[in-house]
């Protein structure tokens, strides 16, 4: 019942308040990802959004409303309004002046404290409740790089840089750490951003059951390369996912420490290369906290912003991938 009425109710006040952006929904370069979530997450962050913004548009509105009766009601020299020398005080005046805020900061607390815990990135209920029992959730290990993606997956011992694919209706916790600078983790469609940040670990989760492709970015400027730092995410049928597995396990590149190390050089991405690793060393993602946290770096060439053009020219010479 819940989420019946919620639904109705985020249905009912995305299309009433954003109808000027859905209309570009049929655009080629539509950026309002945010507007229309096709994950889990993302859909119940927008459904607070939407409370949010109703709620205060409410008062604003009618704050604005009154302003203006008053101001017309009360024009000097129309006498519309009648005139009480002695007035001073006025219950209702009170009631409705303290009663409105008080109402409006509790329903606003009430929904604040309840989608806290529903889309915590570290344990969010809104997945947990609905999760099955018998359900096996999808892990992923996210390192981000000066300037790319690598997605490593513990359960499958693979890893791919720069795609993310993951099963629908199945979810997906995430870990993620970086090894450079600090820089953000976001799929508008899916989830919401989080922080990624050099020798830590921090948490996020996703559940979607829309099968397509959606874009995921780096929304936090980490240097020369982020303008590319993107990559696709892709949700799969169950059946379509276990495929896309075994024809990542048959590429001839593997991912050890030590090629790591070559992989996490700064590289800029001009062209979104997609690299698949049949087997990872175990523990690659603690390795890199560890090695992060005693100091370990991956130095930016000078000529890299001196001339980025130069740069990626000899990049590109190197058929790095």
């Amino acid at each position: 019942m819940q989420v019946k009425w919620r639904n109705s109710l985020k249905n009912g006040w995305r299309y009433a308040a954003l109808a000027p952006i859905l209309l570009l929904d049929g655009c080629a370069g539509n950026p309002y990802w945010i507007f229309d979530p096709k994950g889990l997450m993302a859909d119940t962050s927008l459904f607070y959004l939407l409370v949010d913004v109703g709620i205060m548009g409410t008062i604003v509105g009618l704050t604005a409303l009154l302003v203006v009766w008053f101001m017309w009601r009360y024009q000097k020299g129309k006498n519309r309004g009648k005139y009480d020398p002695v007035w001073s005080h006025s219950n209702t005046i009170e009631v409705v002046v303290w009663g409105i805020p008080i109402i409006a900061v509790g329903v606003l607390s009430y929904f604040a404290v309840v989608g806290t815990f529903e889309i915590n990135p570290y344990n969010p209920t809104v997945i947990s409740k609905q999760r099955k029992p018998a359900s096996d959730p999808v892990e992923v290990d996210v390192i981000a790089t000066d300037w790319q993606w690598l997605f490593v997956y513990p359960q499958y011992h693979m890893a791919v840089a720069n795609e993310l694919v993951l099963p629908a209706h199945t979810p997906v916790f995430f870990r993620l750490t970086s090894t450079a600078v600090t820089t953000t983790f976001f799929i508008p469609q899916l989830v919401g951003m989080i922080d990624v940040m050099p020798g830590m670990r921090t948490k996020n989760a996703l559940e979607s059951s829309n099968i397509g492709e959606y874009q995921g970015i780096a929304s936090d400027y980490a240097g020369a390369g982020t303008s590319w730092m993107t990559f696709k995410t892709n949700i799969l049928s169950s059946a379509d996912f276990g495929q896309w597995v075994q024809r990542v396990r048959q590429s001839p590149t593997s991912m050890t420490y030590t090629s790591f190390n070559n992989y996490a050089d700064p590289y800029i991405n001009v062209h979104h290369k997609v690299a698949y690793f049949s087997s990872v060393q175990d523990g690659l993602f603690d390795h890199v906290i560890d090695e992060v946290m005693n100091g370990k770096t991956w130095p930016i060439p000078p000529m890299m912003t001196e001339n980025m053009v130069a740069y990626m020219q000899k990049q590109n010479a190197q058929h790095r991938d």
